[in-house]
């Protein structure tokens, strides 16, 4: 269970760097309303959106297959979900080249195990 807490905990610390940088960027644009239609205020905004959109939820599933399948599937996924996070801000930011695509393919992969874990646990009566 402490691999969970501490991917859950890195997990939140990259949404303050994303929260903190999308700030800064907004302040050194003067867009302090919406995106401007400025590309790369819209792109950090995204970073921080699809983080906050998905990874709530995929923390949840995993700590419910603590339950079912113990602590070492759930403890993979969410390390697998940390690299894939940080790969997707790092390629919507532009500082991985193909972190986009590599951090949003893991992290269905991560959503979907996770979703079908419990839902054959749930069918099988846990």
């Amino acid at each position: 269970m402490a691999v969970f807490f501490i991917c859950a905990g890195l997990l939140g610390l990259l949404a303050v760097a994303l929260t903190m940088y999308v700030g800064r960027m907004r302040t050194r644009k003067k867009i302090f309303l919406g995106d401007g239609g400025d590309p790369e205020l819209i792109a950090a905004i995204r970073a921080h959106g699809n983080l906050l959109e998905l990874t709530p939820l995929i923390l949840v599933l995993l700590w419910m297959m603590h339950g079912p399948t113990g602590h070492r599937m759930a403890d993979i996924l969410a390390i697998i979900l940390v690299v894939a996070r940080f790969l997707h801000a790092g390629g919507m930011l532009g500082i991985l080249p193909y972190g986009r695509p590599a951090g949003a393919i893991a992290t269905t992969v991560v959503l979907a195990w996770a979703a079908v874990t419990l839902i054959v646990a749930g069918i099988r009566g846990f």
